[in-house]
């Protein structure tokens, strides 16, 4: 008999209203933006800036790469060579990949943001379309050996 009574006491038992409402979220006002911010806004949206600190960064993370590759690089006679001798070797390695990727990183990244600005900018509209032809544009330029700035550089 005890279990019925507490089995009719929950079922009976309604929930008030303040456990079923859920917290409402604060509503906040627009910020307009700042001068600063519009300035830099404006700054970023230029092709050439937007194109130049990719082709750093690309050039920076190329050179990381190539550090990190060049060090996984064993000589083909570590048998024969002494410690200082191995690594000599491996910081040439180091030095000539780091550099060599960086060349190609710096490269990709400013070809590809910069097509992809020129065409953002040409067609008027933000997506995938822009994305796709600064690819295409980036992997024949990489792929075109024969160019004078890409053998210069």
């Amino acid at each position: 008999m005890a279990s019925s009574n507490s089995d009719n006491d929950s079922r009976s038992k309604v929930p008030s209203s303040s456990e079923t409402e859920q917290p409402q979220p604060q509503v906040q006002a627009i910020r307009m933006p700042s001068m600063e911010e519009i300035r830099a806004q404006e700054v970023w949206n230029n092709c050439a800036v937007r194109s130049v600190v990719s082709g750093v960064m690309g050039g920076g993370l190329g050179f990381f790469m190539g550090m990190f590759l060049g060090a996984l690089d064993n000589p083909l006679m570590q048998d024969g060579m002494t410690g200082r001798q191995q690594f000599i070797y491996t910081a040439k390695q180091m030095g000539g990949r780091s550099w060599s990727s960086a060349k190609a990183f710096a490269v990709m990244g400013l070809v590809f943001s910069a097509v992809e600005c020129v065409v953002e900018k040409a067609r008027a509209k933000h997506d995938t379309t822009n994305t796709v032809v600064a690819g295409c544009v980036t992997g024949g330029t990489m792929s075109a050996r024969g160019i004078c700035f890409l053998t210069v550089l």
